[in-house]
Parts: C-alpha cells; sequence; structure tokens
C-alpha cells in the first residue's frame, strides 16, 4: 500500500469481491484520480470498521468511495440503478450526476433486509431509498480523518421484492455467508433455487 508519499488518490471499498469483479476490469482513465485501489471490507460495521482502519495505519487516500450492492427502498428504483450521496465539498457530486448517478438517501442497517415487509419498514422510518450495511461506518471514519467521501451504490433487488432466503440467518459469526447453511437450507427447500439463481443473475448485472 506503501506510505502516505505515494498513497492511491481513491480507495474504493467493497464489501465482497463479487462486488468488485468487474470493478477490477477498469481502465486506468476511470476516474480523474488514476487507476483506484481496491478493498474488500468483508461485511457489515465490523469488518469495515476494522479492514479501513487497518488500511489508514498505512496509507491516507485524498477520497474514499464506498460501493456495491444495495436493496430498494423506494419502490420506484429498479435492479441496475446506480445511486450516490456524497460530500458537499467539491465537484463529486456533479460528475456522479454527469454519469448517471442518482442523487439518493442510504439506510446503513445492522442486517440483511430479506422481505419487502422489512424494506416498508425501512423506508417508512428512515425516509431513505436504499438500504446496505457498510456505508455509515465507512464514511463515519472518514469524515473523523477529514477525508472527503461518497456512497456510490447500484440496485441488486427492488422495494417489493422477498429475497429468497433468509441471509442472516446463514452468516457466521464474522458474518461472512455459511455454504455448509446455505447448503441445507436450500436441501430443505429446493423450491428456493429458482428465486437464488434469478437473485444471482440480478446481482451480475449490477455488478456490471
Amino acid at each position: 500500500m506503501g506510505s502516505s508519499e505515494t498513497c492511491p488518490a481513491v480507495l474504493v471499498c467493497f464489501a465482497v469481491k463479487e462486488e468488485a469483479a468487474d470493478f477490477r476490469k477498469a481502465p486506468p482513465s476511470l476516474t480523474d484520480f488514476g487507476r483506484p485501489e481496491i478493498l474488500v471490507t468483508g461485511m457489515g460495521r465490523k469488518n469495515s470498521e476494522r479492514m479501513l482502519k487497518r488500511w489508514f495505519e498505512k496509507s491516507t487516500p485524498n477520497l474514499v468511495l464506498t460501493c456495491g450492492f444495495a436493496g430498494a427502498l423506494n419502490p420506484e428504483l429498479e435492479i441496475g440503478d446506480v445511486l450516490f450521496e456524497a460530500d458537499s465539498k467539491g465537484d463529486l457530486a456533479e460528475k456522479l450526476k454527469a454519469s448517471g448517478a442518482v442523487p439518493a438517501k442510504f439506510c446503513c442497517a445492522l442486517r440483511v433486509a430479506t422481505t419487502a415487509l422489512e424494506k416498508t419498514v425501512l423506508r417508512q422510518n428512515t425516509g431513505a431509498d436504499a438500504v446496505e450495511m457498510e456505508s455509515g461506518v465507512i464514511r463515519e471514519i472518514c469524515r473523523g480523518k477529514r477525508i472527503p467521501s461518497a456512497t456510490i451504490r447500484v440496485i441488486s433487488d427492488t422495494a417489493n421484492q422477498d429475497l429468497p432466503l433468509d441471509f442472516n440467518r446463514l452468516m457466521t459469526s464474522k458474518q461472512t455467508i455459511s455454504f455448509p447453511k446455505l447448503a441445507f437450507a436450500l436441501a430443505r427447500a429446493p423450491g428456493k433455487i429458482p428465486k437464488l439463481l434469478e437473485l444471482q443473475r440480478n446481482t451480475r448485472l449490477a455488478a456490471q
């Protein structure tokens, strides 16, 4: 990662490697700052906080972006819509608007919102347009260090869509998906496999 004198101008954080896969193929001219560095933090607040603080021990970027998937809370949003929330200073917000991204309010939740009912309640309680699990703590840390930051997320499931499984029940203590738990859940409910494959297709589209 290098010293602060050679630090990357932009650090782009993703929760999981699947979110980052297509971004890694982006050309060096993707931003005005050159090719960004990528940090895969893991899911949730604790993982994101630990990994970002560890990064900052060795390097301090000029800009941090927290990117990846989000679930829609606003019923008007569709899969593939790109939303953002950026610091007011600078012209990043205008550049994001010019690229087609839409200003939005995010809810940073402690758990995966798996049902349309949960999303409706979050929408009513927070007024947010989309929900995810990492951006809140990432941007809180950045504000503490006076590093500009922005949330840029793409919708991977709509507000009226139930996820095929309760992924909260499939998490390990480190907030990663337990594949034995996933296999057992699908063995008990094989009828959910088509919906799971549909979600996989949607997340691939969102990543692109």
